[in-house]
């Protein structure tokens, strides 16, 4: 199931996003639904590593340097 969503741009940004739809050749959709699912990736991802950190620094793991010496 898909839902519509109506989004307003500033001027500006909506000029942006017309030269990458052209260099692209792609579609505003496209374009935005993978902006918002790479945001969202990160945005999952700090709050994840939040809820992790008090148990990594308990560990020593304080870096991620830290983190890929542990790992390797």
């Amino acid at each position: 199931m898909t839902d519509t969503i109506t989004i307003r741009l500033p001027e500006k940004l909506q000029q942006e996003l017309e030269m990458v739809v052209k260099a692209e050749k792609t579609s505003k959709s496209e374009i935005i639904r993978d902006a918002i699912a790479h945001y969202l990736t990160v945005k999952r991802f700090h709050q994840l590593r939040k809820q992790v950190l008090p148990f990594a620094e308990a560990q020593g793991l304080l870096t991620d340097e830290d983190i890929f010496k542990t790992i390797s």
